[in-house]
């Protein structure tokens, strides 16, 4: 079956950085777009950035300029790179995988990032 399992989170400073990664298993991950989206309790998940199977990508404002995805199709992994993260950066961070093009139909378990001084 499918499973993405996200790793990378934790604590950090405000102007820190962290790289989450994602780990894929149960489709052929060259194939499917992937996605990061971010969750915090009382607001609806959103968007953080994607890449395409050819690794066109794509951002939200908010991040744009400070984070940066990619993929590593032999290792079946995605990662999202975070530099100069910002207290408005906490969330539950997800990893996502398309059906096709960019619709996503399924996520991972999430890894908190907290950014706290």
């Amino acid at each position: 079956q499918v499973q993405l399992v996200e790793s990378g989170g934790g604590l950090v400073q405000p102007g820190g950085s962290l790289r989450l990664s994602c780990a894929a298993s149960g489709i052929i991950f060259s194939t499917h777009a992937m996605g990061w989206y971010r969750q915090v309790p009382g607001k609806q998940r959103e968007l953080v950035a994607a890449i395409t199977r050819v690794s066109s990508t794509r951002y939200a404002e908010f991040v744009k300029g400070r984070f940066t995805i990619s993929r590593v199709n032999a290792k079946n992994t995605v990662y999202l790179q975070m530099n100069s993260l910002k207290p408005e950066d906490t969330a539950v961070y997800y990893c996502t995988k398309a059906r096709v093009g960019f619709n996503f139909d399924f996520w991972g378990q999430g890894t908190q990032v907290t950014v706290s001084s």
